[in-house]
């Protein structure tokens, strides 16, 4: 479930891109110096959009840059930027990459993820050690999860169907992200919180998307399954429907992180927010529906992400997606959700 949000790097200055690399080469310096080359191989890009976000909101006296090379580039040196909180993404890495490997080996019986969780398990109890709490809230979501999979293959051998829907779902991993995005108890704490569930529901949902095939073919648990097959009993657009579903989320996640007082990197912060994470959605998209990204709501997006009017970005989502919205969504959203939103 990694890999999703990502930087759109033709729409980055050259200077940015290497500001962003520099927290990525950072976070992958930590991960060496705490976990070892092992923890070197967790290094993704959405642990590094949280060590940037968390380091551009509090800007840390103890931040260090150096130029030093590395194993992978071993004849040039590269700029690396670390502190505190590229530290706390180290961390974070490690605990959800060693959850990520367990379930991957107790799910579908991967020999990687049961050599990876077993080479990563001392790790794993050093960062556990540093943050109990974010460990424990990890393994409750998690748990969550899994007893909602159960529900659904249980409900699918039984008459009386229980079905899970993608808002129950996704809510474990949003309230998963929530808690690891809140790093600390201040006044900022709320909005954090409140991004990261939005993301986590993102992500995860995007995640099922992307697996949708693959868990057809396999008999995987995938929430989005009996949706799509009500929608296409109805000759309805499932695509279009998961367009609108994700731009929502994403709409009330970037809310949130707006509200922020982030001055610095601001713009490959949105870069990352407003058009990386649809990098990924897009791909998918066009090879389901065969089309392009012509005329789509990220287009619409971009064309209004200026100095002018970045205040008015949440009113052209809603003025995009509101003639449909309540159609289309209704159904899979709680009565728990729909307050939050």
């Amino acid at each position: 479930m990694f890999g999703y949000v990502v930087i759109n790097e033709p729409e980055l200055r050259i200077r940015e891109y290497d500001l962003y690399r520099s927290y990525y080469c950072g976070l992958c310096e930590d991960l060496r110096e705490h976990y070892g080359r092992f923890g070197q191989l967790t290094l993704n890009y959405d642990t590094t959009f949280l060590g940037l976000l968390l380091s551009c909101l509090y800007e840390p006296e103890d931040e260090t840059f150096v130029k030093s090379s590395c194993i992978v580039h071993p004849f040039s040196k590269r700029p690396k930027r670390r502190n505190k909180y590229t530290r706390y993404a180290a961390d974070v890495t490690i605990l959800l990459s060693w959850y990520s490997m367990r379930d991957n080996w107790e799910d579908e019986q991967q020999i990687r993820g049961l050599a990876m969780s077993g080479i990563l398990h001392g790790a794993f109890n050093r960062a556990k050690e540093r943050y109990p709490e974010k460990a424990q809230v990890i393994a409750d979501c998690l748990e969550r999860l899994h007893a909602l999979e159960k529900q659904a293959s249980d409900s699918s051998r039984s008459e009386q169907v229980q079905e899970v829907s993608p808002d129950q779902a996704g809510a474990c991993f949003g309230d998963l992200m929530a808690e690891l995005f809140a790093c600390q108890h201040d006044e900022w704490e709320a909005p954090l919180r409140r991004m990261g569930f939005f993301l986590g529901k993102f992500i995860y949902l995007l995640d099922a998307y992307d697996d949708l095939e693959d868990d057809a073919e396999s008999g995987s648990f995938n929430p989005l399954l009996p949706v799509r097959a009500r929608m296409q009993e109805k000759g309805a657009d499932f695509d279009g429907y998961m367009r609108t579903l994700l731009t929502m989320l994403m709409a009330s996640c970037t809310r949130a992180f707006e509200i922020l007082p982030i001055v610095e990197n601001i713009d490959i912060l949105r870069n990352i927010l407003y058009a990386g994470v649809w990098t990924k959605f897009e791909e998918i998209y066009a090879k389901r529906t065969g089309t392009g990204s012509e005329n789509n709501i990220i287009d619409n997006i971009n064309e209004n992400i200026t100095d002018d009017n970045r205040e008015n970005i949440h009113e052209n989502i809603s003025e995009n997606i509101s003639d449909n919205i309540s159609d289309n969504i209704s159904d899979n959203i709680s009565e728990t959700d729909r307050e939050r939103i």
